[in-house]
């Protein structure tokens, strides 16, 4: 999941550059539609956004879940400390 936001964010900044490289500059405004390019820049960057964010919570409904196994494991063994372990672990990641 970590590597997914990663990319995802490589992805934030590539729109950011090419947003910073097409928007046209005084010399080249009526060569460029500069209300379309941002419109697409704008819908890559709310895609991207989008899928991050469902992304992250999926990743929180998983961890979740394994913390309320872990959980249910820890109250029949409360001397493993192993398990304990593991349990904050996942803990952290919430």
């Amino acid at each position: 999941i970590q590597e997914l936001l990663r990319v995802m964010r490589t992805i934030d900044d590539r729109i950011v550059h090419e947003l910073n490289t097409t928007i046209p500059t005084a010399s080249f405004v009526g060569k460029v539609d500069a209300g379309q390019t941002c419109k697409e820049l704008y819908q890559s960057l709310m895609d991207a956004h989008t899928s991050r964010e469902r992304i992250i919570k999926n990743c929180i409904a998983q961890t979740s879940s394994v913390v309320k196994t872990l959980r249910e494991e820890r109250e029949k063994a409360q001397d493993d400390v192993a398990l304990l372990k593991q349990l904050r672990k996942e803990q952290t990641k919430v």
